[in-house]
Formats: structure tokens, sequence, C-alpha cells
């Protein structure tokens, strides 16, 4: 028995984007990106809301392996609620397994593709893995969705520098 999932593609949400998107302020697009993460973080049900509420408590309290039983619990029983998978990616990324962590991603993109969460993972994986351009192209992929992005147009800058010449 699976939950019934909240869509990722909301009026509510299209909205926020377009404040978002709009908003020149850096204090408001904090407070819309908070928004848009609360809508991101409503499953449906009250069951896979304590589990995604349990796994990222056990992240944040170290408990990184328990934190993945407890995402896992959530994407077998809710499979089309892309947070699941996104916090099970980061779960996975603290325990440097970045296959999974890509994974994840990856189903995390197909489920809300406006994810600019997961990508900024991507985008942070990429790097890890050394290969700047990738990291770059989706970290300019991030500024498409969320121009306001914490810490990315310094990534963007900084590895448009690494990689200028690096061409032919």
């Amino acid at each position: 028995m699976t939950a019934q999932v909240v869509p990722a593609q909301t009026a509510k949400l299209d909205d926020l984007f377009s404040r978002l998107q709009a908003t020149a302020n850096t204090e408001e697009a904090r407070r819309i990106e908070q928004e848009i993460w609360i809508e991101w973080s409503k499953s449906g049900s009250a069951a896979m809301d304590l589990l995604l509420e349990r796994g990222r408590r056990a992240l944040d309290e170290g408990q990184t392996q328990l934190a993945v039983e407890h995402f896992t619990a959530l994407t077998d029983h809710a499979p089309d609620f892309a947070e699941g998978w996104n916090a099970r990616a980061t779960a996975y990324y603290s325990l440097g397994q970045f296959g999974p962590a890509i994974s994840d991603i990856g189903r995390t993109l197909e489920l809300n593709p406006r994810h600019y969460g997961a990508l900024s993972g991507l985008a942070i994986i990429f790097e890890a893995l050394g290969q700047p351009e990738k990291a770059l192209e989706v970290y300019r992929k991030v500024l498409e969705i969320d121009p306001h992005a914490e810490g990315v147009p310094e990534a963007v800058t900084r590895l448009e520098e690494a990689t200028l010449g690096q061409g032919i």
C-alpha cells in the first residue's frame, strides 16, 4: 500500500516560483525558498510526514544510517514523493555513497524537475568527483530555477574561472 502523495507541481508552488524569479530582495527570496521547502515536505500522509521528520532528525543527529532506513521506508511506501528521494540522497551523500545519492537525485528530478536542492546536491557531487564542467552546467540550471540560491552564483564564478581554457 502506498501513500497518496501531494504533487510537486501545484498552483501554490507555481506562484512561489514566480515570486522567487521576480524578487530582487535576498531576504524575501529566503522566505519564499522556505515556503517552497515546506510545500515540498508535504507528503499528503501523516505517517509519511513522520518518516520524513524522523529521518531528518536522525540525519541532524549524525545517525546517518538510521536516516537512510527511515528514508528508505518512506520511498518504499510513497514512491512518488520526491522529497523522500531527495532526503535519502542527502543521507547517502553524507555516507560518501555518491552512486546511490545520484540515483536518488535522478528520481527526485523525475518527480520534481524544479527541485533546486537536488540539483545543487548533484552539482556538489560532480565537484567532488572532479567533474567541474558538469558541476558548472548543473549550477547554472539551479540559477535558472532559483536565481537566489545561496552560494550558487559564487560556485558558478569559481568553476567558470577554474574551467576557463580547459577546452581543446
